[in-house]
């Protein structure tokens, strides 16, 4: 697999992993590690923030859209 916004930018990069938001393939140039907040609970509401934070791989884009707040 191929790294899709080295593609876009004309360049031909191996992808080391795919983001967890919209599965694009992305390069170590174009990938952010983050711990994200995981949330719990069913149907009916309330859900809970659990303690610990998952280590979750992102593309940038979608790391950019996650911290606009």
């Amino acid at each position: 697999m191929r790294c899709y916004l080295c593609a876009i930018e004309g360049k031909t990069t191996e992808a080391v992993a795919i983001c967890i938001v919209c599965g694009m393939g992305v390069c170590m140039d174009h990938l952010v590690r983050d711990e994200i907040e995981v949330w719990e609970g069913g149907y009916p509401f309330p859900s809970k923030k659990l303690k610990r934070k998952l280590p979750r791989i992102l593309c940038k884009p979608c790391y950019a859209v996650y911290h606009e707040g």
